[in-house]
């Protein structure tokens, strides 16, 4: 087959699909088979709404939650009485600083969110260059994930996040240098206890040269590191990349077992700017669908009690938390925070932006019908990253929006001030009821701020 050929075909199937983005939230109806009951097919096109004109729906469309029957989807926030909400003309800091340590750089990002790990091999580096583009013009970040660093990112190094996995795949000194963050992934929260899993049909000539193994080829990352099984261990590796690197700070990200608040505090002794926790909802693109049990604890559950325990600590103010794992909306954001977390890392919801459906194929080389999470290269042509950044921003910029909306009617000017004020939230029993979230729905909180 011809270029030329080639490109009529990626043009045609590219202008249907966008056309498709941009009419079905329009018109009121959905196509088949789209979404689930966290992702519904109104929130689905509610994304792609945001991610075309930059803010929420104005026609019905329920943007704020899903149908999941739990967590943030029944959460509801107290809001103060009009008379004490905030004038428009005041003005509400959403900004974000990511070091509370005394030493090291001080990097402070304009929203309290930046972009999740995604690998090369789980989706394509079209999607992977979208989100660098988009983290560079709102001046926030993206990671890599364990795939390598593709040199289509080194134009956009200083907002992209180098993650080194169990696997070490494409893990290299230079790679390291170049960036401002550096992220440790010891678990996630899609599949905790089982590490990290790219069927061979992923695993492309490009993709083998990046993580440097065999094409064709499954590939799977230990659990844990095998070396660090303390936190005098833990301590190690991050001094090794401070010795790498003496300028970056260093995220951890790990999953929610029961003990995650141990876990926390023991990632602050190690020497952690930023602690990741990842909850069970969390997406993958690339482990089998046998292997996403929802194994890990919610959320939801573990914010607070990471935000207690470092609290009680008396540490709290020195590292950051970022809460991941099913974060969809500028609502759940705004939850998140008031749970405990300073911030939220976003993944599915930047590729629901970009026409993801949910479809659930994104382990299979060929199976994302959108050129997302593909190594196919003809179907990752699907995407332009220019587009995609595009998309990417309108979304960021509307949740900016929300969320400012949100503070104004919570009285609060800063996101800061929203961290830990579980007296601002009540759970929706969905039986007309509804309680407090810290002293009927979590007893063991009560009386935590």
């Amino acid at each position: 087959m011809s270029e030329s050929a080639m490109d009529r075909i990626t043009k045609k199937h590219t202008q249907a699909l966008r056309q498709g983005f941009s009419r079905w939230p329009k018109e009121g109806f959905a196509p088949p088979a789209l979404g689930d009951l966290r992702w519904t097919a109104d929130l689905i096109l509610a994304t792609w709404l945001q991610a075309e004109v930059g803010e929420p729906p104005r026609n019905g469309l329920r943007y704020q939650v899903g149908s999941s029957g739990g967590g943030f989807d029944r959460l509801r926030f107290r809001w103060s009485p009009e008379e004490e909400w905030l004038p428009d003309r005041d003005s509400i800091d959403t900004s974000l600083q990511l070091n509370r340590r005394p030493s090291g750089p001080r990097i402070t990002i304009p929203v309290p969110w930046y972009g999740a790990g995604m690998s090369f091999g789980s989706v394509s580096e079209q999607v992977m260059t979208a989100r660098a583009m988009a983290a560079q013009r709102w001046d926030t970040f993206t990671s890599t994930g364990e795939g390598g660093y593709p040199d289509a990112l080194i134009p956009y190094r200083e907002h992209v996040i180098t993650q080194i996995a169990t696997g070490m795949f494409g893990v290299r000194e230079e790679t390291m240098q170049r960036a401002r963050i550096l992220e440790f992934k010891y678990a996630q929260g899609a599949k905790p206890g089982l590490g990290g899993h790219l069927l061979g049909d992923k695993a492309t000539l490009a993709v083998a040269k990046m993580r440097e193994s065999v094409p064709w080829v499954s590939l799977f990352s230990p659990f844990p590191f095998h070396s660090v099984y303390s936190v005098e261990d833990h301590r190690k590796h991050i001094d090794w990349v401070k010795t790498v690197n003496p300028d970056a700070l260093v995220v951890v990200k790990v999953s929610t077992p029961t003990d995650v608040d141990m876990v926390a505090i023991g990632s602050y002794h190690a020497g952690a700017n930023i602690l990741q926790i990842d909850g069970s909802y969390g997406g993958t693109g690339a482990a089998p669908e046998i292997a996403k049990k929802n194994i890990a604890m919610p959320v939801e559950y573990a914010i607070p009690k990471v935000h207690r325990y470092l609290l009680q600590e008396g540490v709290r103010d020195e590292i950051l938390i970022m809460a991941s794992g099913g974060i969809r909306t500028a609502h759940d954001i705004a939850k998140a925070v008031a749970l405990g977390a300073d911030g939220c890392v976003l993944g599915t919801c930047e590729l629901i932006a970009l026409g993801c459906t949910r479809c659930s194929n994104c382990e299979r080389g060929r199976g994302c019908p959108f050129g997302l999470t593909t190594t196919d290269p003809e179907l990752s042509l699907l995407v332009d990253p220019e587009w995609g950044a595009q998309r990417i921003g309108n979304l960021y910029r509307s949740f900016q929006n929300q969320l400012r909306k949100i503070l104004r009617q919570l009285g609060l000017s800063r996101v800061a001030d929203l961290r830990g004020r579980l007296d601002l939230l009540q759970y929706d029993a969905g039986n007309g009821m509804s309680h407090e979230w810290t002293s009927e729905v979590v007893p063991a909180l009560d009386g935590v701020s």
